[in-house]
């Protein structure tokens, strides 16, 4: 439930008198979500008329004793966002992403590890499943690749699978990672180099308070900021109710591209992907589908690219622990119907290639895996 309002224009800027402080108390006060700080700016003019107005706009919906954030309160946010070489963007400020702005609902802040020119160039989001096969995740790399030399940021969520690749890939052309929590607190906490690269090269971004652990609720509003930044996302391995999902929804709803990359029918994973292809999204293979794609929806001119010194290459990911069982696991969810090289599954793994080999002669054993002429595996 939020406070009752009359219907107002967003996104109006709030007045000069306004300073961080009186934005984060609005935002951060009870039952003031981005919608109606939007209205209460546009009503009242600035922030702090705003804060003024408010008590007496809960009394007339009937919320009594109602209270404003304190000034405490904000002010901790504040010294926290220091603390973790953070920096505030408010929805009046220059360096506010105008793609953000046009959304129903903007975040009213923003607060950026990195820096904050990123959000404002020309940003592509590349997503997809946590348990990305080792196909999804070469696409993946490809994909963002092949965007960031044509000159696109990209944008994704710095969740496991998909985002990671993508992320990864575009260290050296820059990168954006909404956040979900605190734009200090990094989830997966696996992430947490990924995360630390990515404030040398691109932008952290998040509308949470820093510290805030990320909750379930938070996902949701997370994926809006995924695709009202970008021009466009690209779906690579989605399962029919993935998360992933909303994010495309929400890029419908924002006006965006939405493109999916097809995949096997038989591969629960590809079955978001096929259904947005099947419903209208466009088809893409690869960077320069989506680069025409784009041509022939918007006509606009080429994106200049951007080169940046190559970052140090991130660490080789962490040796499988859990013993055999596990990495059968992990073998498995890496694989899918579609044909998948050896080579390459045994590298996203991370295990030495005796350990993998033994394991998957048990799964071919089993039945559960078959191997193919050329080196290469699929799910039986």
């Amino acid at each position: 439930m939020t406070i009752g309002l009359a219907p107002a224009r967003f996104g109006l800027p709030a007045s000069a008198v306004d300073d961080d402080l009186s934005v984060l108390r609005l935002i951060r006060s009870r039952r003031v979500g981005p919608t109606t700080f939007h209205r209460l700016i546009a009503e009242h003019g600035s922030a702090r008329a705003a804060l003024e107005a408010l008590p007496g706009i809960a009394a007339q919906s009937g919320i009594a004793d109602y209270a404003v954030c304190p000034e405490g309160v904000a002010a901790a946010e504040l010294a926290a966002g220091r603390r973790a070489g953070a920096r505030l963007i408010r929805h009046d400020s220059a360096d506010y992403p105008d793609s953000l702005r046009q959304i129903d609902g903007a975040p009213a802040i923003l607060w950026v590890r990195g820096d904050p020119a990123w959000l404002s160039r020309d940003v592509m989001a590349v997503i997809g499943a946590r348990n990305a096969s080792s196909l999804g995740l070469r696409m993946a790399r490809g994909m963002a690749a092949g965007l960031g030399e044509a000159g696109f940021t990209v944008a994704a969520g710095l969740a496991r699978g998909v985002d990671t690749a993508a992320h990864a890939a575009t260290l050296p052309t820059g990168t954006i990672a909404v956040m979900a929590g605190g734009v200090d607190v990094i989830y997966p906490a696996e992430n947490a180099d990924l995360a630390a690269r990515i404030a040398e090269c691109g932008v952290l971004v998040s509308e949470q308070p820093p510290g805030t652990e990320p909750a379930a609720r938070h996902f949701p509003t997370r994926n809006r900021i995924v695709s009202g930044l970008s021009q466009g996302v690209v779906v690579i391995e989605a399962a029919q109710r993935s998360g992933t999902l909303i994010t495309a929804r929400n890029a419908l709803d924002q006006g965006r591209e939405v493109m999916a990359v097809p995949g096997h029918p038989m591969d629960a994973r590809a079955a978001g992907c096929n259904a947005l292809i099947r419903d209208g999204a466009t088809l893409v293979r690869s960077a320069a589908d989506v680069a025409d794609a784009l041509a022939q929806t918007r006509p606009l001119p080429a994106p200049s690219p951007v080169v940046m010194a190559a970052p140090d290459p991130l660490p080789p990911p962490p040796r499988d622990q859990g013993g055999p069982i596990q990495l059968e696991s992990r073998i498995l969810q890496r694989l899918s119907p579609s044909p998948t090289e050896e080579n390459d599954l045994i590298r996203d793994l991370g295990v030495p290639a005796a350990t993998a080999s033994a394991v998957i002669l048990s799964l071919e054993l089993q039945g559960r895996v078959t191997r193919l002429a050329g080196g290469r595996l699929a799910l039986s």
